[in-house]
């Protein structure tokens, strides 16, 4: 999908009338949202990392554009990843284990944990029965390979082969959570093949490996009690343990081995998305409330048309259908979005839904919210009999030529 020409701003239709960034709109007709861009758009864009290595970059230079002003360090001593598989399950089940908080088991058989309440985790037999009650958590370990967790359900959970240990605690909530604590190279290997294809480029690879590895020591998703740091998913970064494991992620997580992203002689937090649509993103105009970050600038993405949401749209939401998804921030009836603020690439930050009785403010990550939008990369028309002038802001700053 190689177009890198923007749309105009409007086209002059009798019938097509654009109110994108408008304060006034027909008080009838159709919203049409076009964007483009899928995620976040901070940091290194995955599919631009893809074009760039299709260009022939190497893995430090794709780094070095995205993270500006960055260099390459060595995580040193790292301590080990602790991600979240489950939480708040009835019962976790596990074979190939053969230790559970000192006690021998049989590799062969399936065992389970559940919550013993307020007194800790009861380890059962594979007929159920209670072979032994801690006060804490409980530590399963293999014999070097890796432990099974099976027997689970429910979103966010994560069955399958990990290696290190599953830590199973008595939730605060109810049931048990399990933590996988794994060391870090181990755990960049279950990460890379769940959020980047295993088919692209070594380079590509390489990159997200370092992302990968950097965003797990600069990051802590837990609140100090839960236990762990990580996620399991996009919450964080989708990890899979042995099941993401393929030869050519496991070869760009050998090929960097400790490689981390450091700006001033110190790792940072090297956010990822999917696809720029052109241009990243500053953090303090996506993640809003956040701190200017120096490495965490807009860049031009001019290698992303690959990806199939460089472009999307058009959307259409009747005018009902948008006082739907608006609930609650619409005054009267919809009849606009007024974009009043945007940012570099140009994302929305801050807008207006212009009802027929009022505005009312609104930060562009909740109109991605409510409509669903891949990305705050966006556009709004209204399609209507009354024709008003568009606002400036409405042709989007194109992005600038390749690197």
């Amino acid at each position: 999908m190689s177009r890198r020409r923007l749309i105009p701003a409007f086209c002059v239709l009798a019938a097509l009338v654009p109110v994108a960034e408008a304060g006034a709109a027909a008080s009838k007709g159709t919203l049409i949202i076009r964007g483009r861009g899928f995620g976040h758009g901070v940091g290194m864009s995955q599919w631009g990392a893809y074009g760039y290595a299709m260009h022939g970059w190497d893995h430090k230079a794709i780094l070095a554009h995205y993270y500006t002003g960055t260099a390459i360090g060595d995580a040193g001593g790292a301590q080990p990843v602790r991600v979240l598989l489950a939480a708040g399950r009835a019962r976790a089940s596990f074979t190939q284990a053969t230790s559970a908080g000192g006690r021998r088991l049989d590799p062969a058989k399936t065992y389970s944990v559940t919550s013993n309440g307020l007194d800790g985790t009861v380890l059962r037999s594979p007929s159920g029965r209670a072979l032994g009650r801690a006060p804490g958590a409980l530590r399963i370990t293999g014999a070097g390979g890796p432990v099974i967790l099976k027997g689970t359900s429910g979103a966010g959970v994560r069955n399958g082969a990990y290696r290190g240990a599953l830590d199973i605690s008595a939730s605060t909530v109810r049931g048990v959570d399990v933590i996988n604590a794994v060391a870090l190279e181990d755990y960049v290997r279950g990460v890379v093949a769940g959020e980047s294809p295993s088919s692209w480029p070594a380079a590509a690879l390489q990159a997200q490996a370092v992302a990968a590895r950097t965003y797990a020591i600069t990051t802590d998703a837990g609140t100090g009690a839960d236990g762990f740091t990580q996620y399991a998913d996009t919450r964080s970064q989708v990890y899979e343990g042995v099941a993401g494991e393929t030869a050519a992620t496991d070869a760009a997580v050998a090929a960097t081995r400790g490689e981390v992203v450091t700006y001033g002689g110190h790792p940072v937090a090297t956010y990822f998305f999917s696809t720029s649509g052109g241009q990243t993103e500053n953090v303090e105009n996506s993640f809003l409330g956040s701190r200017p970050e120096p490495w965490l600038k807009s860049v031009d993405d001019p290698y992303d048309s690959a990806s199939p949401k460089h472009r999307w749209g058009p959307l259409r939401f009747s005018r009902r259908q948008a006082d739907r998804k608006l609930k609650g921030l619409v005054k009267g009836s919809f009849r606009a979005i007024d974009v009043t603020r945007r940012g570099v690439s140009p994302r929305v930050v801050r807008a207006v839904v212009v009802g027929s009785r009022g505005r009312t403010a609104v930060t562009g990550p909740a109109l991605r919210k409510r409509f669903g939008l891949f990305d705050t990369w966006a556009t709004f028309t209204t399609i209507g009999a009354k024709v008003v002038r568009p606002d400036a802001t409405t042709a989007p700053k194109a992005p600038g030529a390749p690197a």
